[in-house]
């Protein structure tokens, strides 16, 4: 079964962007877990987790996933390092009390518009970010992952490579990886044409394995292939082509993972039905 989703606004509370996902067309769904402006930690009350629960299981939306706040650097200055490790802590044990898978995380950057190097004689902050990864996964429950999500920009996982020397360093079983089309777009990875793909998912096995592949982000782009620019797009209408889209929901090696949409949305009111309705008929089956 194709699972599709969205990012969704939790307004009125956690359960009520269920409601809106199932509005929309969507089986899956993606939120914040708090306020993403300024640092505002996850906490629930049991009520808000039993209303959460009930709905869940009434409308069936699995699976669901955090997005960690954008204010997250774990490889930045030490007091934005700490507050964004309280800050996952938080949101990942809330996860826990409510059957979310974990929360999908933007690392951060050594250094604001910079290309990174991960090599520890080189950027003494490698280990800084490896140890602040290390202390999250201790602090959490073991039923949540740590969600990496590639960089489209000159952040902290632009590149598979990158990706997997962190994993490697890290090793442990919660670390997983999320995929943004749009993002993997700006960053140089072509994915128009079977054979591209082909490529692209043999080299992210080589080195990552496709076991560590949790999800998708499904955007358009709104920039030029490889422009290091990570705007989203409306399916369909930016510059990433639908071939890219057809390749991913039906190859046997991605077509059953989640894919959620982070569009504006053709309305400017943020991910939609007509972009979720546009990629199901994308599906073959």
């Amino acid at each position: 079964m194709l699972k599709i989703g969205a990012h969704l606004s939790i307004s009125g509370g956690y359960d009520k962007a269920l409601q809106r996902v199932t509005d929309i067309g969507g089986n899956c769904l993606q939120i914040f877990s708090a306020s993403p402006r300024g640092w505002n930690f996850a906490k629930i009350t049991e009520e808000t987790r039993s209303a959460f629960l009930q709905e869940k299981k009434k409308i069936n939306i699995d699976p669901i996933y955090f997005h960690a706040s954008y204010l997250v650097n774990l490889a930045g200055e030490e007091r934005i390092a700490n507050l964004s490790k309280q800050s996952l802590i938080a949101e990942l044990n809330v996860a826990s009390q409510l059957g979310i898978r974990g929360s999908i995380i933007h690392l951060g950057s050594f250094k604001e518009n910079s290309p990174i190097v991960l090599d520890v004689s080189q950027d003494k902050r490698y280990s800084f970010l490896i140890d602040n990864i290390l202390q999250i996964l201790t602090s959490t429950p073991k039923d949540t992952f740590f969600i990496i999500e590639n960089a489209g920009n000159r952040k902290i996982g632009q590149t598979i490579d990158e990706i997997a020397k962190i994993i490697k360093d890290i090793n442990d079983e919660r670390i997983k990886v999320c995929l943004d089309t749009c993002h993997l777009f700006s960053a140089g990875y072509p994915l128009r044409t079977q054979k591209e793909l082909d490529t692209f998912l043999n080299d992210f096995d080589k080195k990552i394995g496709l076991n560590k592949l949790e999800l998708w982000h499904i955007n358009d782009s709104r920039d030029p292939f490889n422009a290091l620019r990570d705007r989203h797009d409306n399916i369909g209408e930016g510059t990433i082509g639908i071939s890219t889209f057809q390749l991913l929901l039906n190859d046997p090696k991605t077509k059953q993972l989640p894919f959620i949409i982070e569009t504006p949305g053709f309305d400017g009111n943020g991910p939609d039905k007509k972009n979720i309705d546009i990629l199901k008929s994308l599906r073959n089956d």
